[in-house]
């Protein structure tokens, strides 16, 4: 028997790590689900996506690699409405597979990285409808050939921050009570440019000593990063943290909070200080720009140490410019990257590319409520 449900959604991120894209592929589930429409998870077997989606208790598929995800989409795509793919990687996928599975594919770009190729460009020109998260992801695409890119951002979700946990870590590295902490949550990659970091706190200080900067991440110029900091003497100033589960409880300890990105999708980690009220100093590329304009944090330009180290230095002298910049951001966070914000303009995006939404007939799912695995 036949029976009529409303629209289903099944994300789609393959992701092995637990960044910000992984973090709003579970804030876009949290809102539709929330606004009542049927979502699912792909996912890959045995990684953080999966686990913390399940623990959410959302209906999860997950495979130990990429030709489980692709029979998948072949032989069950058909059960959803839309295909909401949250990587160009697993985007491929939902193509191939869509002479099968025939849902509307939505793909959501979170990266500034230009796109190259002929194939690259017919898979958006096959995609029914691509989103960028920033006005420079959006320029990109545009430049490259997609057409009518849609731009929805990120989301920020406030979480209760567990201070004590937090004070720890300040007491596991012996930092005085009275020292100011200065911190950022980036990958130590090229993108993030973490080498303009170092320079930016070695010339922070040359100018005072009330400071600790904290980097929390980890990547593949560690070493490199390790280097510069022993050659410049700043072992006891610039403390390499290594990955922290809940990373954001550092945020309720931070007095400033800087990125030195020299490429960078949005910023998901800035939204995080605007939310919870830490001023910021960053570089303004890619969709950073979006973010840090309007008075709601110190700008500054790519590869500028100067401007960086100046911009801390100034959240930590002015109080007065502090607090302006705080409530700014804040403000803005609230009105423009809350959940239901942003979850409304998926909603009236997905409303327009499926008129089926209101009552779609299937066939009886008889694994709804089931956890799905494969190898």
């Amino acid at each position: 028997m036949r029976r009529s449900k409303s629209l289903r959604i099944l994300e789609l991120n393959f992701e092995r790590s637990w960044r910000g894209g992984e973090r709003q592929t579970l804030y876009s589930m949290q809102g539709f689900k929330d606004s009542g429409v049927r979502v699912a998870l792909l996912c890959r077997k045995n990684y953080p996506m999966e686990t913390k989606a399940r623990a959410e208790g959302f209906k999860v598929i997950s495979y130990s690699n990429i030709f489980g995800v692709l029979f998948y989409l072949i032989l069950r795509g058909w059960r959803y409405d839309v295909l909401h793919a949250q990587t160009s990687h697993i985007l491929t996928y939902c193509i191939l597979s869509k002479p099968f599975h025939q849902a509307k594919i939505l793909f959501t770009r979170r990266v500034d990285f230009v796109p190259r190729g002929r194939m690259t460009l017919l898979k958006y020109k096959l995609t029914d409808k691509v989103v960028a998260i920033s006005n420079a992801i959006k320029n990109i695409l545009e430049k490259f050939g997609a057409a009518d890119v849609q731009l929805i951002s990120s989301a920020s979700v406030s979480k209760p921050l567990n201070n004590e946990r937090a004070r720890q870590i300040l007491k596991e590295q012996d930092i005085p009570a009275d020292v100011r902490i200065i911190g950022t949550t980036a990958a130590i990659v090229q993108h993030k440019d973490p080498l303009t970091m170092v320079e930016a706190v070695r010339e922070l200080a040359a100018i005072r000593k009330d400071f600790v900067f904290l980097h929390f991440g980890k990547g593949n110029l560690e070493e490199q990063v390790r280097q510069k900091i022993t050659e410049y003497g700043l072992e006891k100033v610039y403390r390499l943290m290594g990955f922290y589960e809940n990373v954001e409880d550092v945020f309720s300890i931070l007095d400033v909070f800087a990125m030195s990105s020299e490429q960078e999708g949005l910023g998901s980690s800035v939204l995080d200080a605007f939310m919870y009220k830490v001023p910021v100093v960053s570089t303004d590329a890619g969709g950073l720009s979006d973010l840090v304009q309007g008075g709601r944090g110190i700008a500054c330009g790519i590869k500028q140490h100067s401007m960086l180290a100046n911009g801390m230095n100034i959240l930590l002298d002015k109080p007065e410019i502090r607090e302006r910049i705080i409530r700014r951001a804040y403000d803005y966070t609230c009105s423009k990257h809350s959940l239901q914000h942003i979850t409304s303009k998926y909603m009236h995006l997905l409303l327009n590319m499926n008129r089926r939404t209101a009552t779609v007939s299937v066939e009886p799912d008889v694994d709804e409520n089931v956890e799905v695995s494969g190898g």
